[in-house]
C-alpha cells in the first residue's frame, strides 16, 4: 500500500485542460441496470481500498489525509499477512456480488484488475521474507523523515502533537525492522555488502546536528521548528511543542536509530558478497514472480535477456549516427568517454551549478508545456515542481524520480533529481531525464490518472511498473518529436537514457538468473553507455537489491511503441496522436495485455 512513489515553483506555465476525446468510451450508453451495477461496483471497490488504506497511516498521509496522523505503519510480518487476508476476503465478496457480463466496459476492467491484483498478491506473499527492508534502495531511516518533512502538514497544534507522536513511534518501527533483519539473517537471508555503508551513512545523517549534538539543526528538527514557528498559537504553546519535539528526537527517535545501527553492525559480518536472487532460498521462483509483477507478462528471464541484447545493439546504431553527425571520428566507446569527461558537458560542482541544472530542467518542462496541446487532448491540472534531492538522502536516492501530487491537490507533483556530485551529472541528459520523470512523462500520466473520474481509487492511486515506466521511457522519444532536444548532443543524451534501460534488461536477468557478479555488471554497463561511473555503480547496486523492477521500463516502452505503430498502420490518415495518447492514458495504468485491448477498442471506434 505504501506509495513510491521545492526550490521554487515551476515558472508560470499553464497546465492546459483541453476537451477530452470521447472515442475510448463505451460505444453505446449503458442501460440503467448496467449503470447501477457499475456504480455499485465503484462504491464496493472504493470501500475495499479504504479498508486497505486504513492499515497504512503513512499512505493516508501521502494522499493528503490526516487520519491516524499520529501513527506510523506496522512493519511486522503479521501486518503483511493481515493485508493479504483482507484482500482475499474482499475478492470473495466481489465475486459473490457482481458478474462481469453485467458491467459496462470500464467497470469490467476494474473488476478484472482487482482480481489480477489480489491474485498477484497471493502468489507473491510467499516470498515476502526475501525482501530486505534496508538497502541502497531505501530504508525507514530515510523514508520516515521524508514523510514528516514532505507530507506531514502542521496546520494546527493537534497536527504538531501528531508529528511529535510519530517521532516517538519511530522507535517501534526501527525495533520491528531490526527484528525482521535479524530473523532474515538467522535464516541465511543477508543483504549484499554494498548496502551497509550507504544505509548506515544516510541514517547517521538524520541524527546529526541539533538537538542530537551541538551542530546546526538536523533536517527533521529544522522542519519541525519551521512548522511550529508558522503556527497561529500562543508562544507558550509553541515553546512546549518544541520542548516535546526535542525530547522525542533525543529520546525514542534516537533510540530507534541506535537499534537499527546495532542490527546493521551485527548482520554486516555475515554478508559474504554481492549476489542475485538466485542465491536466496527458492530464489529462481522468487525472481520469476518478480518478473511477472514488473512486466505484467509471462516473459522468461532468458527471453528478457535476449530482448535486452537486441535493444542495446539497435540503440548503439542510433548513437553511431549522432557520433558521425557531430564529427567525432573515434570509436563509440571513445565518444562515451568524451561525454563522461569533457568539462563542456559538466555543471560546476557548486551551489550555483546545482541551481543551473534545476533552471535548465524547468526550462525543458516549460518547452514541453508549449508543445503539449498538439500532442495531448487532456493534461493534468496538478502543478509540477522540480527539486533537488535533500542532502540527507543523496547517498541512497536514485538519480531522479517523481513523487505524485496529494489526492486533495495540496501538494504538487514533484520531480526530484539527485545532485550529490555535479562531476557525475551530464548536461546532455538533462532534457531526457526531465521528459521521463516530469513532462511529458510521469507527471502527464500519474497526476492525470489521479484526476480521472469514474474509476475506483485503487486504479487512481495504483499502477503497474511496465505501464508507468514504459510511458516514462516512451516519453523520452516523444519529447524528440515535440522538439524538446535542441541539438545532437541532447538527442544523444536521450539515447544514452534509452540504452541505459536496454542495459537493464541484460543486467537484471544477468544478475538474478545468470549469476553475474557486480564487477561483470559494471563492466557491461560502462562498455555500452556514457553514464558516469558513480551512476553506474548506484544503478547496478539498485538492480541487485530490487529483482525484476529494472525490466519494466523497456518492456513497457516497446509495447506502447508497438501499439502506436499498429494504430498508425490501421488508421492511416485517421490517426491523430492526441487521440492515441488519450487511448493510452484515459483509463490509467493497465497491465500490458489489457492495454492492448484498450488500444484495439480505440482503433475500432476510429474506423467507424
Amino acid at each position: 500500500m505504501r506509495l513510491a512513489i521545492a526550490l521554487m515553483l515551476l515558472p508560470t506555465v499553464p497546465l492546459v485542460q483541453a476537451n477530452a476525446s470521447p472515442l475510448v468510451q463505451a460505444n453505446a450508453a449503458p442501460s440503467s441496470a448496467t449503470a447501477a451495477q457499475d456504480a455499485a461496483l465503484l462504491q464496493f471497490l472504493d470501500r475495499a481500498y479504504d479498508e486497505q488504506l486504513n492499515l497504512s497511516p503513512e499512505s493516508q498521509t501521502q494522499l493528503g489525509l490526516k487520519t491516524n496522523y499520529d501513527r506510523l505503519d506496522d512493519y511486522t510480518d503479521a501486518a503483511a499477512l493481515r493485508s493479504e487476508a483482507l484482500a482475499e476476503r474482499q475478492l470473495t465478496a466481489m465475486r459473490a456480488r457482481f458478474r462481469p457480463e453485467q458491467l459496462g466496459d470500464s467497470a469490467r476492467v476494474s473488476y478484472r484488475l482487482f482480481e489480477y491484483e489480489v491474485e498477484r498478491g497471493r502468489q507473491s506473499i510467499e516470498f515476502r521474507k526475501l525482501r530486505f527492508p534496508v538497502s541502497t534502495n531505501g530504508s525507514p531511516a530515510g523514508e520516515i523523515p521524508v514523510l514528516l518533512i514532505n507530507n506531514h502538514k502542521v496546520d494546527t497544534v493537534g497536527d504538531a502533537n501528531a508529528y511529535v507522536a510519530r517521532l516517538r513511534d519511530t522507535e517501534r518501527v526501527m525495533r520491528e525492522v531490526a527484528t525482521t533483519m535479524r530473523e532474515q539473517a538467522a535464516a541465511g537471508i543477508v543483504p549484499n555488502k554494498v548496502n551497509f555503508a550507504p544505509a548506515r551513512a544516510d541514517a547517521r545523517a538524520i541524527v546529526t546536528g541539533a538537538p542530537f549534538d551541538s551542530g546546526p539543526d538536523s533536517s527533521v528538527w529544522a522542519d519541525f521548528r519551521k512548522k511550529v514557528g508558522a503556527l497561529n498559537a500562543p508562544a507558550a504553546v509553541k515553546t512546549k511543542l518544541l520542548a516535546d519535539g526535542s525530547a522525542a528526537l533525543t529520546g525514542p527517535f534516537r533510540r530507534g536509530y541506535d537499534t537499527l545501527f546495532a542490527a546493521l553492525d551485527a548482520i554486516e559480518p555475515q554478508s559474504k558478497g554481492n549476489f542475485g536472487a538466485w542465491s536466496l532460498p527458492n530464489g529462481a521462483a522468487y525472481y520469476a514472480d518478480r518478473l511477472k509483477t514488473s512486466t505484467t507478462t509471462d516473459l522468461t528471464a532468458d527471453q528478457i535477456h535476449e530482448l535486452g541484447l537486441k535493444q542495446v545493439a539497435a540503440i548503439r546504431q542510433e548513437m553511431e549516427a549522432i557520433k558521425t553527425e557531430v564529427g567525432f571520428t573515434g570509436t563509440l566507446e571513445a565518444f562515451f568517454d568524451q561525454i563522461r569527461t569533457d568539462p563542456k558537458f559538466k555543471y560546476p560542482n557548486t551551489a550555483a551549478g546545482r541551481e543551473q541544472y534545476l533552471g535548465d530542467a524547468r526550462a525543458v518542462i516549460a518547452s514541453v508545456m508549449v508543445a503539449a496541446p498538439r500532442y495531448f487532448r487532456v493534461l493534468p491540472k496538478a502543478p509540477l515542481e522540480v527539486r533537488a534531492v535533500e542532502k540527507w538522502r543523496e547517498g541512497t536516492a536514485s538519480t531522479a524520480f517523481y513523487n505524485p501530487p496529494s489526492a486533495d491537490g495540496s501538494r504538487p507533483g514533484i520531480y526530484y533529481v539527485n545532485l550529490v556530485d555535479m562531476n557525475q551529472t551530464q548536461k546532455v541528459q538533462v532534457a531526457g531525464i526531465a521528459a521521463h520523470e516530469a513532462a511529458p512523462g510521469h507527471h502527464f500520466q500519474i497526476a492525470r490518472q489521479q484526476e480521472l473520474t469514474g474509476i475506483p481509487k485503487f486504479r487512481k492511486f495504483g499502477g503497474y511498473g511496465a505501464y508507468v515506466e514504459g510511458w516514462g521511457l516512451y516519453s523520452e522519444r516523444l519529447a524528440n518529436e515535440m522538439g524538446v532536444y535542441k541539438d545532437p548532443y541532447a538527442r544523444f543524451g536521450m539515447l544514452s537514457l534509452q540504452v541505459w534501460r536496454a542495459i537493464r534488461l541484460v543486467l537484471d536477468t544477468g544478475i538474478h538468473s545468470r549469476r553475474w557478479t557486480r564487477e561483470q555488471a559494471i563492466a557491461y554497463f560502462k562498455a555500452n553507455s556514457s553514464v558516469s561511473d558513480k551512476d553506474i555503480e548506484r544503478e547496478v547496486d539498485r538492480y541487485f537489491n530490487w529483482p525484476g523492477q529494472a525490466t519494466s521500463y523497456m518492456v513497457g516502452q516497446l509495447k506502447i511503441t508497438e501499439l502506436r505503430q499498429r494504430a498508425e498502420r490501421e488508421l492511416g490518415p485517421r490517426f491523430d496522436i492526441r487521440d492515441f495518447h488519450e487511448a493510452i492514458l484515459s483509463q490509467g495504468a493497465l497491465p500490458l495485455d489489457v492495454l492492448d485491448e484498450q488500444v484495439n477498442r480505440y482503433i475500432a471506434a476510429q474506423r467507424k
